[in-house]
């Protein structure tokens, strides 16, 4: 059994598992009628196997990554068979993933010389940029770490009162003003209480609008001046979350995120209730942004630490 097996809980293997169910099942299914009548891998096969990865959006431009890679195996090896397509395709997304992915954590950790650690979480409304903070925060609790929450989306009532709701289920503390408030004066005030309060992490939401480009990035941009009145390197993260079941849509936002501001990590949401889970494999080779987090359930404790040979041994089992 190889180590990443063992140290991987068996219910969150289980957990992951039946969160890419439909994606798995969606890819291999193309993938059974592109090789059908098919013994050996050809053009015709490489073809389909294309046309199989966009569908599953995999993206253009990492699909045709992978078929190159596919087709220097086929000319090096001469003679390929189409029993052998899952293994050399595993390999190659396991590659892929390795590029941008350290991928070995297991459990949710914050580097041991930084306090607190400072996680600034953005993303559109809708995507479950909320839901993953309050999860974040159970996780990081029951690594026995002190958590705090800034509601720095100040723009709409709900956001505030939905982060205050994911607080008192938490049991952790919030720091939040009344909607409209200054986001960045929420964010210093946010800080100057965790540091009082001696706290090992703080997650701050921002507000998910991008009708306005320049003025997400100048608000981002404030929110980070003013938190480094208080904690200079601040923020030690930027983590962008993405809704999975959107597909193409989900690479969309990461463009214009990363053009707003510098994004350190990516959180991947609801990647149980799509086929589209290759998104992920696109979406960490095209940005070169590492998947931090996925989340593959609705449960408290549905986010994952997102492991790159879990990943992919749920995808091709």
């Amino acid at each position: 059994m190889s180590l990443f097996k063992k140290i991987f809980s068996k219910e969150k293997k289980e957990t992951l598992d039946k969160g890419l169910e439909k994606t798995k099942t969606n890819f291999f299914d193309k993938l059974t009628k592109a090789v059908a009548g098919k013994s050996s891998v050809d053009e015709e096969v490489l073809d389909h196997l294309e046309e199989v990865l966009v569908a599953s959006d995999v993206g253009v431009n990492t699909t045709l990554k992978i078929i190159k890679r596919i087709e220097a195996r086929v000319a090096r090896d001469k003679y390929v068979g189409t029993e052998a397509l899952n293994i050399i395709l595993r390999e190659e997304i396991a590659s892929l993933l390795s590029e941008t992915n350290l991928g070995n954590e297991t459990e949710f950790t914050i580097p041991a010389d930084t306090k607190p650690y400072v996680i600034m979480v953005v993303g559109v409304n809708g995507v479950g940029k909320t839901t993953t903070i309050g999860k974040l925060a159970s996780q990081f609790k029951k690594q026995g770490l002190k958590v705090v929450l800034g509601a720095a989306d100040t723009f709409r009532a709900a956001a505030i009162d939905q982060l205050q709701i994911w607080a008192d289920r938490t049991k952790v503390p919030i720091v939040r003003q009344e909607m409209g408030s200054d986001p960045a004066s929420v964010a210093f005030d946010t800080l100057t209480s965790a540091v009082k309060q001696n706290a090992d992490v703080v997650i701050i939401d921002t507000a998910g609008r991008l009708h306005n480009k320049v003025n997400l990035m100048n608000e981002l941009t404030k929110i980070k001046r003013v938190m480094q009145k208080v904690i200079i390197d601040a923020p030690h993260e930027v983590l962008l979350v993405l809704d999975g079941s959107t597909g193409q849509n989900a690479f969309e936002q990461a463009k214009q995120f990363t053009r707003a501001t510098e994004v350190t990590s990516l959180a991947v949401t609801k990647l149980d209730g799509t086929a589209k889970g290759g998104v992920v494999i696109g979406i960490s080779d095209q940005f070169k942004i590492p998947v931090k987090y996925i989340g593959v359930g609705e449960g408290i404790d549905d986010l994952q630490v997102f492991n790159k040979h879990e990943f992919v041994d749920s995808f091709f089992k």
